[in-house]
């Protein structure tokens, strides 16, 4: 497929239209429901993208999504409720939590035949789509249009599914999924109804592997490292310690350092450079053979060499966002050219965050803020306030309900979030949110974190470890976020907290009733169906 070149309709209607923001009034009251498009990648940390700041930011890494937020809004306190692929999804289709859609890890299926946000739309009258990764196992249900990725995908030369069956694309999956986006919004969408789509991206999810253009992006610059990118986790529980998540231990040297010289198995070969063709190959081979080959060379050990895969992995990483963005970018210019841009509000989030080497890791899981925070930005020009910015506590729980009450529709009782219309309107309810609930269960698993749940109130956060392979049957870790932003003092057993623990202590119980999610229940669940499969 062509990249980004699909036919673009020229207006100039919107060349000062938008120089103020309209009342954002109920869209019940509305004569025009809004198409509504939900951008979602996979694994995008928060800390890598501009708007956000922090150590990258120079780096000018996302141009495409810093405007988005310059021109809408930013959320700043954006959670997710289980950091891990697809029981995040689950959540964002049902606004529940894991034990109560049934999708607690990444080995369970997702059962298609409960309520869903799509299902309500389709039947308010939104035609609804699904492009790029799904990873629920079971087909799409509640969508008119489906083309999806099988499983986790492939960066180079993808397979997809759609319900004619599996075919194969030639190119590079962000861009090919960008382009299915913006033909399905030309061409092959029912004009005469609004619309709900979900574009979700495979970027930039493990192994990191960069388009053709941007494999030597960043090969000039010195990534800034972490200040615990050599964490010793000397106050934290056994979970911290007996991770496997380090990018001193756990990283591979084929697949995620792309050093096949090193790659035993063969791994890098098998998934990676056989779905290549001969120029995608000869491209990947000149980009990275001279750089191996000085890796190897060195002859590292040590700091130095965890240093030097630090380096490696942040700069594929970048490379592999730097497409996502460049999706945003062409998503925006059309939807601004072709004149949906009016009706048509955008979010761009993440199914979780990731660890750029904080604490010395990669991945997700953990309730550390690496993880359990998510990217959240809404544009919608004329509006949303450009260069807003939200506090408020929000969590993946909240979308279902927010795509519906845009759309007009009531939102269900039994869903456990809240719409976050009012926040985008710039106004917080009374009665909003002051804490939120996690839950992690994908143990034992790859990565090796252990189960465990929480409270967080914005500033205190609890975690509470909990099973068989956690001494005493569970360790809790308390941090002070205002004090300790890092997460690297545990003050659990610090007399001047317990107050502050017996609060939270409470607040965790309170949550647990609230949404159904008894520690006695959920454990249960877990182990039944796991027996069971």
């Amino acid at each position: 497929m062509k990249t980004f070149l699909l036919p673009l309709l020229r207006f100039s209607a919107l060349s000062g239209a938008l120089s103020g923001v309209a009342p954002f009034t109920s869209l019940a009251q509305s004569n025009e429901r809004p198409n509504i498009i939900w951008v979602f990648s996979d694994d995008h940390a928060f800390q890598t993208i501009g708007a956000y700041g922090g150590r990258m930011a120079h780096l000018n890494p996302s141009p495409n999504l810093d405007r988005l937020a310059s021109e809408g809004m930013r959320f700043d306190k954006s959670y997710v409720s289980n950091s891990i692929c697809g029981p995040a999804r689950a959540t964002i289709l049902t606004g529940k939590h894991s034990h109560a859609n049934g999708f607690y890890d990444n080995k369970s299926r997702f059962d298609g035949s409960q309520q869903t946000f799509p299902k309500l739309l389709q039947d308010a009258g939104y035609e609804t789509a699904i492009i790029g990764k799904w990873h629920l196992t079971s087909d799409p249900t509640g969508f008119d249009h489906w083309d999806i990725l099988p499983g986790q995908g492939h960066y180079y030369n993808p397979d997809f599914i759609n319900s004619d069956g599996k075919y194969r694309e030639e190119g590079y999956v962000t861009e090919i999924i960008t382009d299915k986006t913006l033909d399905w919004l030309e061409s092959q969408r029912d004009k005469d109804k609004p619309f709900m789509l979900m574009m979700q991206h495979k970027a930039p999810h493990r192994e990191w592997s960069p388009a053709p253009k941007y494999l030597t992006l960043y090969d000039v610059v010195e990534i800034p490292e972490p200040d615990n990118l050599f964490d010793d986790y000397e106050t934290r529980t056994t979970a911290a310690r007996e991770q496997d998540l380090s990018i001193a231990e756990t990283m591979t040297y084929g697949m995620d350092l792309k050093i096949q010289e090193r790659d035993e198995e063969e791994r890098l070969k098998k998934r990676v450079i056989r779905r290549m063709n001969a120029d995608q190959r000869k491209a990947w081979n000149a980009a990275y053979q001279p750089k191996n080959e000085a890796f190897l060379a060195a002859n590292l050990e040590g700091e130095d060499l965890i240093r030097w895969k630090y380096q490696r992995y942040l700069k594929d990483y970048l490379r592999t966002t730097k497409s996502v963005d460049d999706s945003m970018g062409a998503l925006m210019e059309y939807l601004e050219e072709s004149g949906l841009a009016d009706n048509t509000i955008v979010f761009y989030s993440s199914d979780q965050g990731f660890y750029m080497g904080e604490h010395g890791w990669f991945d997700k899981r953990f309730m550390y803020e690496e993880s359990f925070r998510t990217p959240l930005i809404a544009w919608w020009p004329g509006k949303i306030e450009p260069g807003s910015v939200n506090e408020d506590l929000v969590q993946n729980i909240d979308m279902a309900g927010t795509f519906l009450e845009l759309a007009g529709e009531p939102v269900p009782e039994d869903l456990h979030g809240r719409s976050i219309v009012p926040l985008l309107a710039g106004t917080k309810p009374s009665d909003w949110r002051d804490s939120l609930y996690y839950h992690y269960y994908e143990y034992p698993g790859i990565h090796s974190v252990r189960r465990h749940e929480g409270v967080f109130g914005g500033r205190y956060k609890l975690i509470r470890f909990y099973g068989r392979d956690v001494p005493g049957g569970e360790e809790w870790e308390l941090f002070d976020l205002e004090k300790d932003p890092s997460e690297m003092n545990n003050v659990y057993n610090n007399p001047e907290y317990s107050g502050i623990v017996a609060s939270l202590k409470d607040e965790l119980e309170t949550l647990r009733a609230q949404y159904g999610a008894n520690q006695e229940n959920t454990q249960g669940n877990i182990r039944r169906r796991k027996n069971s499969s």
